[in-house]
């Protein structure tokens, strides 16, 4: 198979600003932080606050990303904050916070360890989620059985008792089905949904329709594998549900997310150790960018900004306005660039003009743009566009901090590395900017911030430096600077006093919705995309590096279409969505069953595979359905036959 050349992204050294002939050139600092704020400034003036918008980073610290929502709110006077968070996981956060309160994932890694059944649902997490993974093996060799749910037979699914090949977009009618078949087989625990939970008799009219064989029929699920997971879950001692991307980026996510939460709330598998519904996270800090207030409805620490008990508190500190209305989401940003109602954007560590649904939309949409700032550590395709370039420190081994993990511990972070160059760490470069626009923060370093965040947040008062180095880090909430914090979530929906018990989770009365993008003659191909073991997100970190493993990009298809389209491994085709067209070379893999195909996103410069992907959204999370486009494939003829 021939490789295509991966783009070589040379790590950021010193500052670019955009000169007259529309180059970028090399600057000092001086100058390009008062291009970058003059902009800002310039936008604010002419526009008003919501014309600016922060998209923060979800691989850089915890304190960066305090900093980075604070000179949006502050500085800046808006709420229009967002990150990565939005393209993946935002149902998760949205889900979990509706039924329970809180957006993190109720359980800790060492549970898995020691749980009786796990199910991966829309998960491959031996590739995506390796170090995890390690957690479900040690699991599977304590005993635990594993069940799969996923389109694709992955490489988790090898590891799985049994693996349920669902039809993409199909995930709710197989909960549904799962749900009914647990209150039909008797199985529901009736003592913890009616103490702790409410919409019970609800849920059960709603999930009545989906029988077994009704399932099977929608989801391409045979009706005995259905069954078996309903009881395999609803039997178990203690039962950990897992997802990720499969289940969130669809244009109803949350839904899904909502769906899947209702199956704890039906058995009790929720509030126990071992015991838990867990959405891992695909970066180190995305639990954390959430924690700090770096998106446009909470502030640091989940406090809603329509709180105005909450937004005092923040106001009397920051001595500031904060206004009492949400900020615009990552989605609803693109839609702003497209009808000028958002004029400058500041990026930190972000690629959305390759990251995005629909990426030539979201190109056309940054160049739309007055004034593009970028803080990064490598001059990615985003950063090729900015009038302003800074260099920054990498997320870890360059800075000083903490991150948050999937099972909310915090972390210490410490430099062990000199920065190249000019390269300055992010809070100096956002508190640099600040200043020239008023600011005076006075953060002398990450734990002067850290302990401002503390504060302010109840969730981590309890976390000093001191204490996350000696217990090697600390799960939230954490208000207490003498107990420690427990490794689960929601042990209160247990208790018998209803004070101590506090709000029930209510079932998700939620209904099946099929993806957006629907196949049809001209588009008969189901495209689902995802992640590889040996490559990163857009490549920028990981495409420059060689790996054994590294095919490039590619398109799978099962053996059978590969048949009946006349291709082999090697051969390129043009795949063809709704909304553009790329080429790649096919790779025949029989993990994957007909009419579905898979690709990723890593390799962009070579196969911008976002090109073909749909920007339908999730209405509550604004999460695009990158997981269901409807494709064509036709097979290149060379030019010299």
């Amino acid at each position: 198979m021939k490789k295509k050349p991966q783009k070589q992204y040379p790590r950021l050294t010193h500052p670019l600003v955009r000169d007259g002939k529309g180059q970028l050139r090399r600057a000092s600092w001086d100058e390009a932080l008062e291009r970058a704020a003059a902009g800002f400034r310039q936008a604010g003036e002419t526009y008003g606050p919501d014309a600016f918008a922060m998209l923060s980073c979800a691989r850089a610290t915890n304190e960066m990303n305090y900093v980075a929502q604070k000179f949006t709110r502050v500085v800046m006077g808006t709420n229009n904050v967002d990150s990565c968070n939005r393209t993946c996981h935002a149902p998760s956060v949205a889900g979990l916070s509706a039924v329970f309160g809180s957006g993190g994932g109720t359980s800790s890694y060492e549970e898995v360890d020691h749980t009786d059944l796990i199910v991966m649902w829309g998960s491959n997490a031996r590739f995506a989620h390796p170090i995890f993974f390690q957690h479900v093996l040690k699991g599977i060799r304590n005993g635990a059985r594993m069940y799969a749910v996923d389109p694709r037979r992955t490489s988790t699914a090898e590891w799985a008792e049994s693996w349920l090949g669902l039809n993409v977009g199909t995930d709710i009618p197989l909960a549904h089905a799962v749900g009914r078949e647990i209150i039909h087989a008797g199985l529901v625990n009736r003592a913890f949904v009616e103490r702790a939970t409410t919409g019970f008799e609800e849920y059960a009219q709603l999930v009545e329709p989906w029988t077994l064989t009704a399932a099977a029929k929608v989801t391409g699920v045979p009706a005995a594998a259905i069954r078996e997971l309903a009881h395999a879950y609803a039997t178990a001692e203690r039962a950990q549900l897992c997802w990720t991307l499969g289940i969130t980026e669809h244009h109803n996510g949350t839904d899904n997310v909502r769906a899947l939460i209702n199956l704890s709330l039906l058995t009790g598998h929720v509030g126990r150790y071992g015991a838990g519904v867990q959405p891992l996270r695909g970066q180190n800090n995305v639990q954390g960018g959430g924690d700090m207030g770096a998106i446009p409805n909470k502030l640091p620490g989940f406090q809603d900004i329509l709180d105005p008990v909450a937004r005092v508190k923040f106001e009397q500190s920051w001595d500031t306005v904060i206004q009492p209305r949400y900020g615009k989401t990552l989605t609803e940003m693109f839609e702003a660039m497209e009808t000028r109602e958002l004029r400058a954007v500041y990026c930190i560590g972000e690629n959305p003009a390759q990251s995005e649904a629909d990426s030539e939309q979201a190109i056309r949409r940054l160049a739309a743009l007055d004034h593009l700032v970028v803080q990064d550590i490598f001059l990615t395709k985003t950063a090729e566009m900015a009038d302003v370039v800074l260099p920054a420190t990498a997320a870890w081994a360059e800075t000083d901090g903490t991150t948050t993990n999937s099972e909310r511990r915090v972390q210490r972070v410490r430099a062990a590395l000199v920065p190249p160059g000019e390269a300055r760490e992010d809070i100096d470069i956002i508190c640099a900017m600040a200043e020239r626009l008023g600011h005076d923060w006075k953060f002398t370093d990450s734990q002067t911030v850290w302990n401002e965040l503390r504060s302010l947040s109840p969730d981590h008062f309890g976390m000093t430096y001191d204490r996350l180095e000696e217990h090697q880090g600390l799960q939230w909430p954490c208000p207490d600077m003498e107990e420690l914090p427990s490794s689960y979530l929601h042990g209160r929906l247990w208790e018998t006093d209803p004070v101590r018990r506090g709000t029930p989770a209510a079932f998700g009365l939620v209904q099946h919705d099929p993806p957006v993008d629907l196949t049809d003659e001209e588009y008969p191909l189901r495209l689902t995309t995802g992640r590889r073991l040996d490559s990163y997100n857009t490549g920028v970190q990981s495409g420059s590096f060689a790996s054994p493993m590294r095919r490039g990009e590619y398109i799978e298809l099962c053996p059978e279409d590969a048949e009946a389209y006349g291709v082999s491994v090697g051969e390129e085709v043009r795949i063809s969505s709704r909304r553009g067209s790329v080429t790649a070379p096919v790779w025949v893999d029989p993990a994957l069953r007909p009419g579905l195909a898979f690709m990723t996103m890593h390799f962009p410069d070579e196969v911008d595979t976002n090109q073909l992907t749909i920007e339908a959204n999730c209405p509550i999370a604004g999460t695009a359905e990158f997981k269901a486009s409807a494709i064509r494939i036709e097979k290149l003829v060379p030019a010299w036959t």
